[in-house]
C-alpha cells in the first residue's frame, strides 16, 4: 500500500484502511486495526489488541495500546479503543485494559492528548477533552467529556472526573471532581464553578446563576450530599436541566467529591 512507508513493520493480523497512513518505522502489532485517514507520523508503536477509528493524528513515539502496568496483569486478552478525530502528540502512553475490570481502555472522539500525557489501564475517557502535557491518569479513572487537565497533573486510581469540569496544573486529584467545577493544588481542592468555561460555550447568564445557586447548596450550605440533592431535584432542576450533571456527581460518586 503506498500510505504505508517501507520502513514500517506490520503484523499480518492488522487491518489498516487504505486511507490511513503509516509513516517511517511505525509498528503496528496483532489484531490492530486503523480506521479511515487516521495517521501515524513516524515512530509510532500500536502494539496490540487495538481498534483504532477514523481521522486521528498520532505523533511520534506515542505507545498505544501496550501492556499495562497493572502488576496483576498475564499477558490476558485485552483492548483498547480509540474513536475518531483525536490528536495524540509526542510521546502519549495509552495501556490496554485488565480483566479485572471490563478489560477494556477506552478513548471517544475530538480529544488532544498532549505531550508525555499517560493513560492508564481501563480509563473511559469521553469526548471533546484536553489533557495537557505530562497528566498522569492512573487505572480505572473515568473522564466525562468537556474537560480540561492542566499539565502534569495527576489523577488517581478509581477517580471520575464528570463532564465540563477544570483541573489546574500540578493538581493532584485523589477523590471524585464534580461536574462544572474548578479543581487545584496537593492535594486538589474545588475553588467554584468553571464560569469561564461556561462562557465560551455560550451559556446563558440564567443558566449560570442557577448553577451558582447549586454550587452553594452543595459546598456551602452545611447540608450533607443526599439533603442537597433533594433541595436540588426540588428548587433548581424544574427550571434548569444542567443541574442535574451536579446531581448525577454526588450520586454516582464513590471515592466522595473533591471539596
Amino acid at each position: 500500500m503506498h500510505n504505508i512507508h517501507p520502513t514500517a513493520i506490520i503484523h499480518e493480523s492488522a487491518t489498516i484502511d487504505p486511507t490511513a497512513k503509516v509513516g517511517a518505522y511505525c509498528m503496528v502489532g496483532e489484531q490492530v486495526s486503523i480506521g479511515a485517514n487516521t495517521v501515524l507520523r513516524s515512530h509510532v508503536v500500536v502494539a496490540r489488541f487495538t481498534r483504532i477509528g477514523s481521522g486521528n493524528d498520532i505523533f511520534q513515539f506515542a505507545s498505544i495500546g501496550e501492556d499495562c502496568q497493572d502488576l496483576k496483569y498475564a499477558g490476558e486478552e485485552t483492548w483498547l479503543e480509540i474513536g475518531d478525530n483525536n490528536r495524540i502528540r509526542e510521546g502519549c502512553t495509552i495501556h490496554r485494559g485488565t480483566i479485572q475490570d471490563s478489560g477494556l481502555t477506552k478513548i471517544g472522539d475530538d480529544n488532544l492528548l498532549m505531550v508525555n500525557s499517560h493513560i492508564a489501564h481501563d480509563c473511559v475517557v469521553g469526548s471533546h477533552n484536553v489533557i495537557a502535557n505530562n497528566v498522569a491518569v492512573a487505572g480505572h479513572v473515568h473522564i466525562g467529556n468537556h474537560i480540561i487537565i492542566g499539565g502534569n497533573a495527576g489523577i488517581h486510581q478509581f477517580c471520575q472526573v464528570d463532564d465540563f469540569s477544570l483541573i489546574g496544573g500540578g493538581s493532584v486529584v485523589l477523590k471524585d471532581v464534580m461536574a462544572m467545577t474548578t479543581v487545584s493544588g496537593n492535594p486538589a481542592k474545588t475553588h467554584g464553578l468553571n464560569l469561564e468555561g461556561m462562557r465560551r460555550k455560550g451559556w446563558s447568564k440564567v443558566t449560570i446563576q442557577s448553577l451558582r445557586e447549586a454550587y452553594k447548596l452543595i459546598f456551602r450550605s452545611g447540608l450533607t450530599s443526599q439533603q442537597a440533592i433533594s433541595h436540588l431535584q426540588q428548587d433548581l432542576l424544574p427550571t434548569e436541566p444542567k443541574v442535574q450533571l451536579l446531581i448525577d456527581s454526588l450520586i454516582n460518586s464513590k471515592r466522595g467529591i473533591v471539596r
